[in-house]
């Protein structure tokens, strides 16, 4: 399965951006400011696919390791977790609230099936990455040519 079928995602990503800027440009960027300050928020992932692995990272800044959950059912992989606000001034009046808080949930379907058992995860500099070996069945294997 080619991974190039993660572009419709990118699509949607880049149609949501240009949303953005388009409510933007006509009601000014303070319309942000009245977006609720606990919503959900999707983190942005990159897929790829060697020939025995398929390597996830997802941008979680801001977040431990501890309040991040990983799981996969069948070939679907999903992370979840949630970003606790840090505000804790009673006095300060926010006029502008940019900065993502909230649950998050992240749920693809793998390209190819994986060895659930040997899944690892690492978290590092807000990015967290999954690497998924591939089932030997579905790994590439390369057949000799007998020339005679």
């Amino acid at each position: 399965m080619d991974i190039m079928e993660w572009k419709p995602f990118r699509e949607v990503s880049k149609l949501r951006r240009e949303m953005d800027r388009l409510w933007d440009d006509y009601f000014g960027s303070g319309r942000r400011a009245f977006k609720p300050l606990e919503a959900e928020w999707v983190p942005s992932v990159d897929v790829s696919e060697t020939a025995d692995k398929i390597v996830v990272k997802a941008e979680i800044p801001g977040i431990d390791a501890k309040d991040i959950d990983i799981s996969l059912s069948g070939d679907m992989l999903t992370i979840k977790g949630e970003k606790k606000s840090e505000r804790e001034e009673k006095e300060e009046n926010y006029h502008l609230v940019e900065r993502n808080y909230g649950s998050f949930s992240r749920t693809m379907r793998l390209p190819v099936s994986v060895e659930a058992d040997k899944i690892e995860a690492a978290y590092k500099q807000g990015v967290l990455t999954v690497t998924c070996p591939k089932k030997e069945e579905v790994k590439a294997k390369a057949i000799e040519i007998k020339a005679e």
